[in-house]
């Protein structure tokens, strides 16, 4: 099984805002964890970038559209660049990781209930083995429910059968 690191949509557009995304700077440390030890075993890394589109946070162009530094990508590591909540979606993301041989995704980033939770449901509709790493996502408190719950939520709904739940320290690259 050849595995790749997928870090999702860590944007400055999104780990600026005030209030930011539930734990970020956790999340920042873990996934910045993921990639060195992604980078140091060989596993190859992509990184998926969000543009909203003219006047939006994370528009193309716009200071919020950049990754954040301690999760920027490396030169050679290929970058997705997306318009909908989907990583599949209107992209040639399927076609890299095929022409690379790439069978098992590991999943983290932001936003959990949306651009995570569909990366993982469009990877294994394709044929992936997804490993959603269960404390390296995150989104934002909502009107109906605290982040906490819509993460574990996500945890717990997509975890099992679906996709595998791994923590950050448990991640095998």
């Amino acid at each position: 099984m050849t595995t790749a690191l997928v870090v999702i949509d860590m944007q400055m557009g999104m780990l600026g805002d005030t209030p930011p995304p539930y734990r970020s700077d956790a999340i920042l440390r873990r996934i910045a964890g993921l990639l060195e030890r992604a980078r140091s075993s060989g596993t190859p890394v992509f990184h998926v970038q969000h543009d909203g589109g003219p006047g939006d946070s994370l528009a193309k162009g716009t200071p919020g559209f950049a990754h954040h530094p301690m999760v920027a990508p490396r030169a050679g590591e290929p970058v997705i660049e997306k318009r909908h909540v989907g990583t599949f979606h209107d992209t040639d993301f399927d076609a890299q990781l095929k022409r690379a041989g790439i069978d098992r995704l590991v999943i983290a980033g932001l936003q959990t209930e949306y651009c995570v939770d569909t990366a993982c449901r469009a990877a294994v509709a394709l044929g992936y083995k997804v490993a959603l790493v269960s404390d390296a996502h995150s989104t934002f408190d909502t009107p109906v429910l605290p982040a906490a719950q819509i993460i574990a939520h996500h945890n717990k709904t997509l975890g099992g059968p679906f996709v595998e739940l791994v923590t950050s320290d448990a991640v095998a690259f």
